[in-house]
């Protein structure tokens, strides 16, 4: 393949991540007339269309999504031994580009790698808030931040965190118009402030131990949100029964802004993980993230 094919394919992962002509064209550097003919020209040479315009977004048809998840593979390799070039300096270098959702980022993440970066000026860490299962390949991240248990199998995993204490909570206001569960079964009684999962649009699954076991349970509720510090205010705002970490909540808690209830039936979530593909020469830069973030 010539160079000159190689750079346009790259032109044309560039507009299917952004989903703009504009951004794309804004994050190349270049004419968003030349960007447009650039991937005319792909789709010419290929005899399909791979992107699917409207005055409003671009999106990949199905060729282009297909496309899109081989080059995905191939252009992160290539970032990779680009980076891994910067172990030749004299002090480690590069942007780690990270998915994690924002109790992990807030309580893990940022703690952690306070140090690292003190020490280690040239590496930039960029941190993206995101509850989707993100594929870190195919978006070119280095890794990403999920619960145990939620990891695909042919990714490397590591331990960061440990176990996470889960609160259900409401306000006095709340409970002022409903009476307080004593069971995981009344919980059907209560108006749910639930969490949108984006990858599978539904909403995220309580787990209560019923029966001496462990249960999702998926509860009604007039709000849905997105944000786990939104279903907070939500919940101090007497919306409803939130299902939270304990941590985000224990304040509130303890100046009477929440009610917890089935503290006794709501088990821990497990640990925090990053998880990455295998690289056999990861760089410098992010063999000191890994390490500055693993849990003993």
């Amino acid at each position: 393949m010539r160079r000159d094919e190689i750079a346009d394919l790259i032109a044309f992962v560039t507009v299917a991540e952004e989903g703009s002509f504009t951004k794309a064209a804004r994050r190349l550097g270049i004419a968003q007339s030349g960007l447009s003919q650039i991937v005319r020209r792909i789709e010419e040479r290929l005899g399909m269309r791979l992107l699917s315009r409207t005055t409003r977004s671009v999106a990949p048809t199905e060729a282009g999504e297909r496309l899109l998840a081989t080059l995905g593979h191939v252009l992160h390799d290539l970032d990779v031994a680009v980076a891994s070039l910067g172990d030749l300096r004299d002090r480690p270098s590069g942007t780690i580009r990270v998915t994690a959702v924002e109790h992990a980022a807030t309580t893990i993440l940022l703690p952690k790698i306070k140090q690292l970066l003190w020490d280690n000026p040239d590496i930039r860490v960029e941190i993206i808030i995101d509850y989707g299962l993100a594929d870190v390949v195919k978006d070119r991240f280095d890794a990403g931040v999920r619960l145990g248990g939620e990891i695909a199998k042919d990714m490397i995993a590591v331990r960061i965190g440990p176990d996470i204490p889960m609160a259900i909570v409401g306000s006095p206001d709340y409970f002022r118009t409903h009476s307080m569960p004593i069971s995981p079964a009344q919980l059907v009684e209560h108006r749910a402030i639930n969490l949108r999962l984006p990858t599978s649009q539904t909403v995220n699954g309580w787990r209560v131990m019923q029966g001496g076991r462990e249960t999702r349970i998926k509860l009604e509720g007039q709000m849905i949100l997105n944000s786990l510090d939104l279903i907070r205010d939500a919940a101090l705002n007497g919306h409803g029964l939130a299902y939270l970490p304990l941590d985000m909540v224990q304040n509130s808690i303890e100046h009477d802004q929440l009610v917890r209830v089935l503290a006794k039936f709501t088990p821990d979530l497990p640990g925090y993980h990053l998880y990455y593909p295998n690289r056999r020469q990861a760089p410098l830069a992010f063999r000191l993230f890994v390490k500055a973030l693993r849990y003993s």
